[in-house]
């Protein structure tokens, strides 16, 4: 099959200030903390983003879209994203760079193992470090032309991102409160945690995810959780 994409010629050149311009980046992520941080960077390096919050909106995504770049979360609300990689990395035509990104310290083997090009460990902050991950995956083509400076910015997300984040789990909990709800509450609030420098609130998601691990019940880590979450929904509003 012929992969040559007929409108490259088209495309804008990248520049040293933009060295991601003319790319579009498909993001799997269900963290609207997490994202919104890679909103601003794509935002600052040119690149243009779609974002889809489970495997399934991905898929859904992907029938219709061809994206230059997927950035693929391994935690996500119906599956792991690790299969989602695989299935990427076996298309044809596939995106040209496909990423893993997790706060976990097994993420990056997971994802290299099921065929990622790289992999983004959150918390994903910086600029440099985001532009250079992905140029890194790109050919020479999509590359900015001669000698570029290295970008000293950190990207702080929009509290209010975070606060999202706060009442999508209230709501899931509320809703929920089965064995793989609580798993899933555990790994999605310690990226977010450790994203937004929440060190109690990662301390909770990490105690109740070592009770489930353990078989164990987790009821008062459970609690625990649940209240630090509506603190810091309570404190939103008072602002």
């Amino acid at each position: 099959m012929d992969t040559t994409d007929p409108f490259a010629p088209n495309y804008p050149t990248p520049t040293a200030n933009r060295p991601l311009l003319g790319l579009t980046v498909l993001v799997i992520e269900d963290s609207r903390f997490a994202c919104e941080a890679m909103r601003l960077l794509c935002l600052r390096s040119g690149a243009r983003i779609r974002r889809a919050d489970s495997l399934r909106a991905a898929r859904r995504h992907l029938q219709v879209y061809r994206p230059t770049i997927a950035i693929i979360d391994l935690g996500l609300p119906d599956g792991n994203g690790v299969d989602l990689i695989k299935d990427l990395a076996e298309a044809s035509p596939r995106p040209e760079v496909v990423l893993g990104t997790s706060g976990d310290d097994f993420g990056e083997a997971a994802a290299l193992g099921a065929g990622a090009d790289g992999f983004l460990a959150k918390p994903i902050t910086s600029l440099a470090g985001f532009q250079e991950t992905i140029l890194a995956c790109l050919p020479a083509e999509r590359q900015p032309s001669g000698p570029r400076a290295v970008s000293k910015e950190e990207i702080t997300p929009d509290p209010i991102a975070f606060h999202d984040d706060m009442a999508h789990v209230a709501d899931v909990l509320e809703e929920h409160n089965d064995e793989r709800t609580l798993d899933y509450v555990a790994q999605f609030l310690s990226g977010v945690a450790r994203s937004a420098q929440d060190p109690r609130l990662e301390q909770a998601a990490v105690a109740l995810a070592k009770k489930r691990a353990q078989g164990q019940s987790a009821s008062s880590e459970t609690a625990v959780l649940a209240g630090l979450v509506q603190e810091r929904l309570m404190h939103r509003m008072a602002i």
